[in-house]
């Protein structure tokens, strides 16, 4: 019998909150995987440990199967691209078998897990003032990707957990890359005339973005105050997270593993991105790999260049001079390393542009 390890892989940040909210699934992770299950994570970048210690750990404890999982709701750049490579190099070196899951996805545990956060949201709201739910209007916030497969299932969770909860109306936006941006997501959700805007960051742990969603979520409310702002609460451990995230293990070890990433870019064209079929999957982390929330310069809470929260304008600003500054949008500081296609719409109004005139 071969004894199974599992790595869960994580995308990293440069806030120390979120590496403590992951390193939960390893602790909470077990109770729902069979108990002879050795289980380690680790990052991408930006936190330690590294994917690649997590693997060490897993050999070390004598497993000789070893079955992965990216800890990340969609499949985009990431978990198509970079762990991949990670593991792949990993298994080769070391001779040993790694399978690959599929991401958390949209599953109905996952819409529940969503639609818990909202509703809780909601009867806290309602405790203080009552308002019928075709009176709310629900904005969800992805993270935003270049990938129109993730950005896509954020529009199928918002649009199911609007349609299972009743609510008056649905606007879904981003918090990077792709658009709309939070800020005018949330001016038009303003215009549409509801008495109420609950705003449910569709993110699993806390960080950089949560604290733009709910920083750009006071801007809009200062500007509104006609209208009743509620902050849901991002995912974390929900139970229903967690089990889903067990599904994605122990499916690996089934007669037949579901196939990953059926709508992706790289396999099959989808309108606007043809010509990233084939592309070639290379991860581009390793100048990072390991530079923990505590390296110099790196963490967020340390910088000055806004007021209240991280708008991402010093990103823009950055490019315009051409160079990137240490906490820029998550991703700016790779873009010199890799050969990734560069996002079509990038300069769409609603989208990182719009932080522009954010700018007081």
């Amino acid at each position: 019998m071969s004894k199974i390890g599992v790595m869960i892989c994580g995308h990293g940040s440069r806030s120390q909150a979120a590496v403590d909210e992951f390193s939960v699934l390893a602790e909470k992770l077990p109770a729902y995987l069979p108990d002879d299950w050795e289980t380690e994570y680790g990052y991408l970048e930006f936190a330690n440990p590294v994917i690649r210690d997590g693997l060490d750990s897993l050999r070390e404890k004598g497993c000789d199967k070893i079955l992965a999982v990216p800890g990340m709701l969609f499949a985009a750049m990431h978990a198509k691209n970079d762990i991949p490579t990670v593991l792949n190099t990993y298994a080769a070196k070391h001779d040993i078998e790694v399978s690959y899951g599929r991401e958390l996805g949209v599953d109905p545990k996952m819409i529940a897990a969503a639609g818990a956060r909202v509703q809780d949201a909601i009867d806290h709201a309602n405790a203080k003032t009552f308002v019928a739910n075709e009176d709310t209007c629900l904005v969800v916030i992805g993270r935003g990707a270049s990938d129109p497969d993730a950005n896509g299932n954020v529009a199928k969770i918002a649009r199911m957990v609007h349609e299972g909860l009743g609510l008056g109306w649905v606007e879904v936006g981003y918090s990077g890359v792709t658009f709309p941006l939070v800020e005018p997501c949330l001016t038009h959700a303003a215009k549409l005339g509801y008495k109420r805007i609950v705003v449910f960051p569709y993110f699993l742990f806390t960080g950089i973005l949560i604290d733009r969603i709910y920083g750009f979520t006071d801007q809009v409310a200062d500007a509104h105050p006609d209208i009743e702002f509620v902050k849901a609460s991002y995912l974390n451990d929900h139970d229903q997270v967690l089990a889903t995230f067990a599904e994605r293990i122990i499916e690996q070890v089934g007669e037949i593993p579901p196939p990953n990433c059926a709508m992706c870019k790289y396999r099959t064209q989808v309108l606007g991105f043809e010509a990233e079929v084939g592309a070639v999957q290379e991860s581009h982390h390793h100048h990072v790999e390991g530079q923990g929330a505590s390296a110099p310069g790196s963490n967020v809470a340390d910088c000055t260049l806004c007021d209240t929260f991280c708008t991402g304008l010093c990103r823009l600003e950055n490019e315009d001079h051409h160079h990137h500054h240490h906490h820029g949008d998550d991703h700016s500081h790779s873009h010199d390393h890799h050969h990734h296609a560069p996002y079509p719409h990038a300069a769409h109004p609603h989208g990182p542009e719009s932080a522009r005139k954010t700018k007081s």
